[in-house]
């Protein structure tokens, strides 16, 4: 690696960083970043996987004021979350390009939730209650989210936060803290995994990490600022952009 692909990796890992904090879909930044200097598919989505889990921790530590009282939630749709990304990574080291096919058909989906997650939320808030974060279907739907977040998890992020607005009653800025310790928990899961069995490059892992961290806070920094109706327009425009870039190759 020379000094100016670390140079490159390094910027890749704190935009990355920065995005998944506000939204997701860093991955769509630094994956196509180690596969245009050479790197195997496979090498490229484990090293950036394990790279990115201190950048989603960092995120979440900048949004720990949203996360106050939510502590059963994290609890609860942890243990789906954990589950279905150690599931992700083993399908990955076991069938390597499986999910390509569908990828842009579940952020396209996503999209639309998160676009009428308003009117959702209200059709359903009779329907909620307190304990709505003890939900089955949401608990399935989030294993499902995290088993691709494993296994890849570019738009990860918007797929949550579609599915958190929808079923849980709380502002968009509190859901996205809770997505922040969802996701570290799922890189974190499958990071493990990938350390222990697939080809890991500690160099990339490094850059990745180091440019993810700040680009955590930097990304808390801005993200919590942000009216809900801004935050939710920058999930979708993000989520816009990663589905042309998925479609278009």
């Amino acid at each position: 690696m020379n000094p100016l692909e670390a140079l490159a990796i390094l910027g890749a890992g704190l935009a990355a960083g920065t995005i998944n904090t506000i939204v997701g879909s860093g991955s769509l930044i630094t994956f196509p970043t180690l596969l245009a200097f050479g790197y195997a598919p496979l090498d490229a989505n484990v090293s950036n996987t394990v790279g990115l889990v201190p950048g989603s921790l960092s995120g979440a530590v900048g949004y720990r004021r949203e996360l106050v009282g939510q502590g059963q939630r994290a609890l609860w749709l942890g243990v789906s979350s954990g589950a279905g990304g150690l599931t992700g990574a083993a399908l990955l080291l076991i069938f390597p390009g499986a999910f390509a096919a569908i990828v842009p058909i579940l952020i396209g989906v996503a999209l639309v939730l998160v676009a009428v997650g308003p009117r959702l939320s209200k059709a359903l808030a009779q329907h909620r209650h307190a304990d709505s974060h003890r939900s089955w279907p949401l608990a399935v739907m989030f294993y499902a989210t995290a088993v691709y977040g494993g296994y890849f998890g570019a738009g990860m992020g918007i797929i949550m936060i579609a599915l958190l607005t929808i079923f849980l009653a709380d502002g968009i800025q509190r859901l996205n803290g809770l997505k922040n310790v969802l996701a570290a928990l799922i890189n974190g899961v499958a990071a493990i995994l990938f350390i222990a069995r697939a080809p890991v490059h500690w160099d990339v892992v490094l850059l990745i990490a180091a440019g993810s961290i700040v680009g955590g806070q930097v990304g808390a920094r801005f993200g919590r600022r942000l009216p809900a109706p801004a935050l939710r327009l920058i999930i979708i425009s993000v989520g816009l952009v990663a589905e042309a870039r998925l479609l278009l190759g």
